[in-house]
């Protein structure tokens, strides 16, 4: 086989005679699979084989029983991943959200080489994410993509849309057994765990047609819980820093204010404080390992400096406005404001202080430093499974 296509289904009986259709059409002259990985109750399974009778290409069905369908959508793509007869693999959602006639397209560019990975993006060029239907949704989208990108800026460089469900992976680049995948986003658990090289296509993300969405509070949380899995040491050291600089800037403005200072004043000053002592302890701890690759020292402290300042220069009239209107203590707004503050300033940091700067074109070669050298194996330990 040329490409086996991995199609996780759950309860998309009426969505099978149609993909099986469009795939055979964009899939003419190829050797290729459709290997559909089942956790329905609806008789999905009985459909593909039913569709598989007079399917012009090989169409088969993974049914996995209740009490076997461990990981969840991500889980059906690693079973896949196991029972696929090609090596080149693609995935795609079976609600026909996913183009079929794209598959096409990413075979064509990882035939091009220099990928492992091909990613059909909703966000480069030519892509769309209307299908997402609700403005609510494509916020959800986008807020959780900038979230990961934040929380793995180095491994996720140059990758638009890690969310996405439809891409081309080469099942020979993969250790398998390495992955533990939960959810939905198992784009997202093959580059984070796995050194691959990814490019990426725009794709259009159409309006579903059949059946419904399998999204839902319960699959946000089990995002939310897997993404702290996959790299939660990064962020909650970021975070214990910030909740040492809260305690400072909370300890400063209980010293000012105790001592006569207006509260505002007090805040201005334990904000400049803070902001310098947060910077240097993530410069040294948290972003230690992306600093060769980012710009130089002055230009990631003014840049921080000046997003601090500017966030705090809004942070601060809020407080105000939490003192005077809503009565409530000056320490006790400050801890209010910081709290809400944090996120935005590890996004910050993450993508735009500590963003790599350009790689070098292909043709000049690159020497790794025997520090860099440690920070990578540092890098790919902390990966291992076992160790998150």
């Amino acid at each position: 086989m040329d490409v086996t296509v991995i199609v996780p289904t759950r309860n998309e009986r009426a969505n099978v005679a149609p993909l099986v259709e469009r795939l055979a059409q964009a899939l003419a002259g190829r050797r290729a699979e459709i290997l559909f990985v089942d956790d329905s109750e609806d008789g999905t399974a009985a459909e593909v084989e039913r569709v598989a009778q007079d399917a012009p290409l090989a169409v088969r069905v993974l049914h996995r029983p209740q009490g076997e369908r461990l990981g969840g959508l991500s889980g059906a793509v690693v079973a896949g991943l196991r029972s696929a007869t090609a090596d080149v693999c693609v995935v795609m959602d079976g609600d026909l959200q996913h183009p079929p006639a794209l598959v096409p397209q990413l075979l064509d560019r990882h035939a091009q080489g220099g990928c492992d990975v091909v990613v059909a993006s909703r966000y480069i060029g030519g892509g769309d994410s209307t299908g997402l239907g609700t403005t609510l949704r494509f916020g959800v989208s986008r807020g959780a993509t900038i979230l990961t990108k934040a929380m793995f800026p180095m491994r996720l460089h140059g990758t638009s849309d890690p969310m996405t469900g439809f891409f081309l992976v080469d099942r020979s680049r993969l250790d398998v057994d390495a992955l533990r995948p939960s959810g939905f986003k198992i784009l997202l658990e093959l580059l984070v765990r796995s050194d691959l090289r990814a490019a990426e296509i725009p794709m259009q993300f159409l309006p579903r047609t059949e059946g419904e969405s399998k999204a839902s509070m319960r699959q946000g949380v089990t995002f939310l819980v897997h993404l702290a899995r996959l790299r939660f040491g990064k962020m909650s050291l970021f975070a214990l820093i910030g909740g040492l600089g809260a305690l400072a800037n909370l300890a400063i403005v209980w010293a000012l204010t105790g001592a006569g200072m207006h509260y505002v004043l007090a805040a201005i000053i334990a904000a400049e404080v803070t902001i310098v002592a947060n910077f240097l302890l993530a410069e040294r701890f948290v972003f230690a390992e992306m600093r060769e690759r980012a710009g130089g020292f002055w230009r990631r402290f003014l840049t921080s400096f000046t997003f601090n300042n500017v966030e705090a220069a809004i942070r601060i009239p809020v407080l105000a406005v939490l003192v005077e209107t809503w009565h409530i203590s000056a320490v006790l707004a400050t801890a209010i404001t910081l709290m809400v503050a944090f996120v935005a300033r590890f996004v910050f940091h993450s993508l735009v202080v500590y963003r790599p700067r350009a790689a070098p074109a292909p043709s000049e070669p690159t020497t790794e430093t025997a520090g860099q050298k440690i920070i990578r194996m540092i890098d790919e330990e902390a990966m291992r499974p076992g160790e998150l």
